[in-house]
């Protein structure tokens, strides 16, 4: 059973192992998950993380993720899409070109981004279409219109 954590954004169900957050998600998911001392505080963590972040007073997580229970491919794509930063955004053909795939392979980029268990602290908000424009998002494309303006709201723009 994940952990509901609300906030401005919406309910948000968290998950975590012993060794990092493996759920930040918009639905609820079946299924029970064990948690141990350090899983629990994981979990208050990552709450305390997203709380500052949807204040705009964090820019980057802290909080541990593991991805262990996803294929090679999805880590790579999710891995590679921590490096780009608050306020950031790339286009899913400069993401798989920034994973060694060609940018016409952009489609598998949007399939690891379909699959990213952990939106948000791994920011598929930031990924848009090649023209800037907004693309699919798990959340919605509210909330990652929302998330955008967020971490631009503090930016001056000459």
């Amino acid at each position: 059973m994940s952990v509901v954590h609300e906030t401005r954004i919406g309910p948000l169900h968290l998950e975590a192992s012993e060794h990092g957050l493996t759920l930040l998600g918009f639905s609820p998911v079946d299924g029970d998950v064990a948690r141990g001392a350090a899983a629990e505080e994981i979990l208050d963590l990552a709450r305390r993380e997203i709380d500052e972040y949807l204040d705009g007073t964090l820019r980057e997580f802290t909080v541990p993720v593991d991805l262990s229970a996803h294929p090679a491919w999805d880590r790579r794509v999710l891995t590679e899409l921590r490096s780009v930063g608050y306020g950031d955004t790339v286009s899913y053909g400069e993401l798989a070109a920034a994973t060694g795939l060609a940018a016409g392979e952009a489609r598998r980029v949007g399939g690891a981004m379909a699959r990213n268990p952990v939106a948000i602290v791994v920011p598929c908000h930031r990924v848009v279409g090649a023209d800037g424009s907004l693309t699919g998002y798990a959340g919605g494309l509210e909330r990652k219109r929302a998330l955008l303006d967020l971490e631009c709201a503090d930016q001056v723009l000459f």
